[in-house]
């Protein structure tokens, strides 16, 4: 194998492990995201999990935050305005990263 083959597959390998961590980072944020808006909706315990669940699983509706968002704030209505969740999906973004990172 030449060096230029040992680069692309090094180059291959962080790749798919950056995308992995993005997507386990965005998975952990959502179920954060959909324990918060429980809370606000006065939901616990089994009920605060299965709406995060709900949460977590609206992501695969389309790419990007956009299905999260809409679910969140259709849910929540006027128990959060868009800055409110956007700056809160911000803020749990980092949260889900640091607690991935410390479990690596």
């Amino acid at each position: 194998m030449t060096t230029f083959d040992d680069r692309e597959n090094a180059f291959e390998n962080k790749f798919a492990h950056d995308e992995e961590m993005k997507f386990k980072a965005e998975a952990r944020r959502n179920k954060l995201l959909g324990l918060w808006a429980a809370e606000l909706m006065g939901k616990s315990g089994d009920a605060a999990a299965a709406y995060a669940k709900e949460v977590v699983a609206s992501d695969f509706e389309e790419a990007g935050d956009e299905d999260v968002y809409r679910k969140i704030a259709g849910d929540l209505g006027d128990l959060a305005d868009e800055t409110e969740i956007r700056s809160k999906m911000t803020e749990l973004m980092a949260e889900a990263k640091r607690q991935i990172m410390s479990e690596s």
